[in-house]
């Protein structure tokens, strides 16, 4: 019985893409660079299986420390690509070589038990919620739960609660909606994460 439980267990894949990096602009004088990140699983950590968001390089560094907060030093985080002060928007090989070293980041973190039942994490990667309303949301500060922020995502950011709330009353299947990532824009391979029941050390 026990090994047909981990047969089982062991077939949990978790895959995960960061790709179509775009330039934003804030306003005339002001841009940075987010990226699309595709995640396809059957995990039992993840109540929706499909789904995609965006997220910016500072949003990851955001993530990386709240995990290592939460997870009380018992899991060493892996660092993210390091922030380099000539960082070019239009350089595209500083943009693919950050892009790789963020998902190579998203990889091994969802090797863990620990940072997968972290409610951060599921925000960050399955909601459209900003590092702030993430915070508050995972504190109980919002009147919207975290499975209902992360049921009720598109690839719409949601800055303010009326914003959530409003999505949040036109009805949504989270295993159905158009969540189905695109063919990447560049030319780097797609990276996929296989997930099993072992747990090896994050470096």
């Amino acid at each position: 019985m026990r090994e047909e439980t981990e047969s089982t267990e062991n077939q949990q894949v978790i895959s995960v893409w960061v790709r179509d990096p775009r330039i934003q602009k804030n306003d005339f004088w002001h841009a940075y660079i987010d990226y699309e990140i595709c995640l396809h699983t059957n995990s039992v950590f993840f109540t929706k299986k499909t789904s995609r968001v965006r997220r910016r390089y500072s949003e990851f560094v955001w993530l990386r420390q709240k995990l290592q907060a939460n997870s009380l030093l018992m899991v060493q985080l892996p660092q993210l690509p390091p922030k380099n002060p000539f960082f070019s928007l239009n350089n595209a090989q500083q943009v693919a070589d950050r892009m790789k070293g963020l998902q190579k980041f998203l990889e091994k973190i969802l090797l863990s038990n620990l940072v997968l039942s972290d409610s951060c994490l599921h925000l960050f990667l399955q909601s459209q919620l900003s590092v702030s309303k993430i915070e508050a949301c995972v504190a109980g500060k919002t009147s919207f739960s975290v499975a209902q922020a992360v049921h009720s995502s598109t690839l719409r950011r949601f800055h303010s609660e009326e914003d959530l709330q409003r999505d949040l009353s036109v009805s949504c299947d989270s295993d159905s909606d158009s969540s189905e990532c695109r063919e990447p824009r560049h030319k780097n391979k797609d990276m996929v994460l296989n997930k099993s029941k072992s747990q090896p050390h994050l470096i």
